[in-house]
């Protein structure tokens, strides 16, 4: 009996040795075919991090986290991610319906405390649901870094954030909508929007980040780099992390709130964005937690208009354009440099998420392609 546990013992350890060297053969393939792809794209540094059946199965960063100093772009390292923050503040928005505290159908300008009317339409409420589906009719002509741009009160230009068709009948990417989005968070939960952020969801899933620079490690920050085309070199961009002392200091209660950013503001990892990423893929619960429910959760990957292939509440729909041949739903972000990608698929419960703080290239529209080449190689070595 215990030489046949011996030869057994034998076999079992040399069927792990023989996984352990595929998996380093796939993650040499991984890392070529990646180092690749930001050699043609002149990439600063990468992030990534791969969900399967709810479990990461692949982290990596490569090149650089600043330039100046040639440090290495870590794992635990973070990046104000941009336009994916979007999704934090719709699933605040959905905790707080949940809650019975307000309602998607509710009229804005009662939620947010000034009048929120399109001029030209001046009988159709605009609803939260709207504004977090892109469809109010509402625009970023104005600005969307202080509500004073579309608060009556403050500007006589107020009129001039609405466009020419009536709310709820077109389509319209606006960060305006989700710093008022932010606001009517604080106005309603009696919480700064920051602190709500991470009581209800960062630290209920253990996630380490948030849209309070001063709160955050910044030796942890990822330099975010712009290129500079005249000059072909990589230029770092300082406002991404603007820690905003002067205006916190002289913060105003649900009014104040865009400071923060709600519509591109939180700051985080891949791999802790992957964590937040796999708790949507699971209808909002992640490792027994749950944010929000399935309902809920469903609600916010459902289209509401066909404006980017199918827009959600801060979730939109990649039919076949990203991955060919999958349907998956997510956000992408871009700002300061910085590009960002957090897609998973509901039904087959993968994702994938990307994040590079800079590369050298021009695109006129759809995903980021050198992200988009990212995503299919990380697709087809982990996950077809």
């Amino acid at each position: 009996m215990k030489k046949h546990n011996y030869f057994k013992q034998i076999i079992f350890t040399g069927l792990l040795m023989i996984a352990g060297c595929i998996a380093d053969a796939q993650n040499s393939r991984i890392e070529t075919r990646i180092d690749s792809v930001m050699k043609a794209y002149k990439m600063v540094g990468l992030s990534v991090a791969v969900v399967k059946k709810g479990d990461i199965v692949y982290t990596h960063s490569f090149g650089l986290k600043n330039i100046a100093t040639n440090t290495p772009l870590t794992n635990d390292d973070i990046f104000r991610i941009a336009s994916i923050s979007k999704s934090f503040s719709a699933t605040a928005i959905m905790q707080l319906v949940e809650a019975k505290k307000l309602s998607l159908n509710d009229d804005v300008s009662k939620l947010i405390g000034f009048e929120v009317r399109n001029p030209k339409f001046p009988g159709k409420v605009i609803t939260l649901k709207m504004l977090m589906s892109h469809t109010s009719s509402l625009n970023d002509s104005q600005g969307y870094f202080t509500l004073d741009s579309i608060n009556p009160a403050k500007t006589a230009n107020a009129y001039k954030c609405y466009s020419n068709y009536a709310p709820g009948e077109g389509y319209a990417y606006c960060n305006l909508n989700y710093n008022m989005v932010g606001t009517i968070i604080e106005r309603v939960s009696g919480e700064r929007f920051d602190k709500y952020i991470k009581a209800h969801i960062l630290d209920k899933l253990g996630l380490y980040g948030g849209y309070e620079v001063g709160a955050l490690d910044a030796s942890k920050f990822a330099t975010l780099y712009e290129y500079d085309s005249a000059t072909k070199q990589f230029i770092a961009d300082d406002g991404a992390y603007n820690p905003r002392t002067a205006e916190i200091n002289n913060y105003i209660m649900g009014y104040s709130t865009p400071i923060f950013s709600p519509t591109g503001g939180m700051k985080i990892s891949a791999t802790d964005l992957a964590k937040y990423m796999t708790m949507h893929a699971y209808f909002g619960k992640y490792k027994g937690v749950k944010i929000i429910s399935k309902k809920s959760a469903k609600i916010m990957q459902t289209p509401v208009s066909d404006g980017e292939g199918g827009y959600g509440l801060a979730i939109l729909t990649a039919d076949n354009t990203l991955i060919p041949g999958e349907v998956i739903k997510g956000h992408t972000g871009s700002a300061y440099g910085l590009y960002s990608s957090m897609f998973f698929h509901p039904k087959k419960k993968f994702g994938i998420v990307a994040i590079t703080n800079g590369f050298d290239v021009v695109y006129d529209s759809g995903f980021n392609p050198a992200l988009k080449a990212i995503d299919n190689i990380l697709y087809e070595e982990l996950i077809k």
